[in-house]
């Protein structure tokens, strides 16, 4: 059978995952990334000696028992890599000394919430009846084959295995966090909750999503790899080249090129063209559909989710290097969250409450003895994009931003101002430029159950030989969902080659 090429426009965790499958499987692949490095949002910089993280906080998939770790091995994405598993979650601090912890073993967090609300029994029996379910249900979807291609039969077994998690769905999945901690009596846990479960995103945020991060944490199935973000994403670029795959940097593509409704190939920004008998977009959905094509192959369900889009919010994401061991902390997923004496003020909005990610765990993205720090606050992209007009503007307000963090961490952390030794802060147009990601959105549509429930097409309607993979037709987004949305590409393409699907591991 005649090689068949594949150009491929992104190299994030989807574009990667699609060049290792589409190798493995005979195809010539080549990735056009307008970065420097791969990973896309899954990244990470250095600044002084110290590394901010810019993606995982928890991936799902780090055990053997869980379905996932099948793709990672085979994009080589954690042989050799050290696991991490925290038994913490989160720690939620108020006001005199009260501190609500989120452990990651269900009964231990039971135990704990009874202890600080008697009073709640009941509400925290529901709760964690919920967790419980998730741990004894298949939450994850089956990898083994792409949706796409399930015949009725197999849809019928598919839909036998998932009916527990069906059923958790029809009872939990109208109810977001914040109106669950609206049923707590104790005014300490009502919001403790809210803030530990979602916070500013609390309101919309479907309480069995919760659940199912529980259950990931609960099993250990959900670690994080020592090195962070952009040494993850460096393994399965390793593993993509070399399985034979080709990566262009600083290559970003400006038009998919288009002859008699049939992809051919792409023409980058700097004018260069380059063919290819497939195309598949991993990069950001708006900019594909709409500028590379020029809103040319569109439909008005697509025109729908792009008019009234509900999205993951942008960031402002202030990174720190600290003189201090914090030895004192215990580790965790995500860090503590407490409570301001003064309010932070971002884009015109008062925080009163901040979160700090405390990397104290892993040794390798701060000199010895010191500790890599991140907090992020939800915002505004409108008004980040126009204060950059103004870059003198925009860089004072970035400093001023990172003068209210570093004081309001030194409020919580006596002395640590002055053992500040690096300051960083991103901004939405960070993520517009190092990724394309429309409106600075990270993980792109918010995972609502009705957004999770939606299948969107990988295809175009009226282009042949063009398909799309990643967060912008997977709603929820997430590396594993990523990486699985490479592979499922993949497998549609070989079927449509008469092909059979075919993987390999290291």
């Amino acid at each position: 059978m005649a090689e068949k090429s594949i150009i491929i426009i992104g190299g994030g965790i989807a574009g990667l995952s699609a060049g290792c499958y589409g190798q493995m499987n005979g195809y010539r692949t080549s990735i056009f990334e307008l970065h420097d490095k791969p990973g896309g949002v899954c990244t990470a910089w250095k600044r002084k000696g110290y590394t901010i993280d810019g993606c995982i906080h928890w991936l799902v998939g780090t055990n053997p028992a869980n379905d996932f770790y099948r793709i990672w091995e085979e994009l080589g994405a954690l042989p050799g890599q050290t696991i991490v598993d925290h038994d913490r979650f989160l720690s939620v601090e108020g006001k005199g000394g009260k501190v609500f912890t989120v452990y990651a073993d269900i009964d231990r967090l039971e135990q704990h919430m009874k202890e600080l609300a008697p009073e709640d029994k009941k509400v925290i029996d529901a709760f964690i009846k919920g967790a419980r379910a998730c741990t004894r249900t298949s939450i994850d979807m089956p990898i083994g084959k792409a949706p796409e291609l399930y015949g009725p039969i197999e849809g019928l077994k598919l839909m036998f295995k998932m009916m527990p998690f069906l059923r958790l769905m029809r009872k939990w999945g109208k109810t977001s966090t914040l109106d669950f901690s609206r049923r707590f009596k104790n005014p300490f846990m009502r919001q403790a909750f809210s803030a530990g479960f979602g916070g500013d995103l609390a309101d919309g945020m479907p309480l069995l999503f919760m659940f199912m991060t529980l259950a990931w944490l609960n099993k250990k199935e959900a670690g994080y790899t020592i090195g962070g973000s952009l040494e993850f994403s460096r393994a399965i670029e390793r593993r993509y080249l070399a399985l034979g795959g080709e990566i262009n940097y600083k290559s970003a593509v400006a038009k998919i090129l288009v002859e008699n409704d049939k992809a051919v190939g792409v023409r980058l920004a700097d004018g260069t063209e380059h063919r290819g008998d497939i195309v598949i977009s991993a990069a950001d959905g708006r900019t594909t559909i709409f500028d590379m094509l020029d809103g040319k192959y569109i439909d008005d369900k697509i025109r729908g989710y792009y008019h009234q889009p509900h999205l993951f919010p942008p960031l402002v994401y202030v990174g720190l290097g600290v003189k201090r061991s914090f030895a004192d902390m215990p580790p965790s997923v995500a860090g503590i969250n407490f409570p301001l004496d003064k309010p932070v003020t971002i884009a015109g909005k008062k925080h009163r409450r901040m979160g700090v990610h405390i990397y104290n765990f892993d040794p390798s993205l701060a000199p010895k003895g010191k500790t890599a720090l991140k907090v992020q606050f939800n915002t505004d992209y409108d008004y980040w994009k126009k204060l950059s007009q103004d870059l003198k503007r925009y860089k004072a307000e970035k400093e001023q931003i990172a003068d209210q963090v570093v004081a309001a961490l030194d409020q919580r952390f006596p002395g640590l101002a002055a053992q500040v030794e690096m300051r960083d802060v991103a901004t939405p147009m960070t993520w517009e430029r190092v990724t394309g990601n429309w409106r600075g959105s990270y993980e792109g549509w918010f995972p609502t159950i009705e957004s999770a429930m939606k299948s969107m097409s990988k295809i175009l309607p009226g282009l042949d030989n063009f398909y799309m993979t990643g967060q912008w037709v997977e709603p929820g987004g997430g590396l594993p969902t990523a990486a699985m949305s490479g592979r499922n590409v993949t497998q549609i393409i070989c079927k449509k080659d008469k092909r059979a699907f075919v993987t390999t591991t290291p």
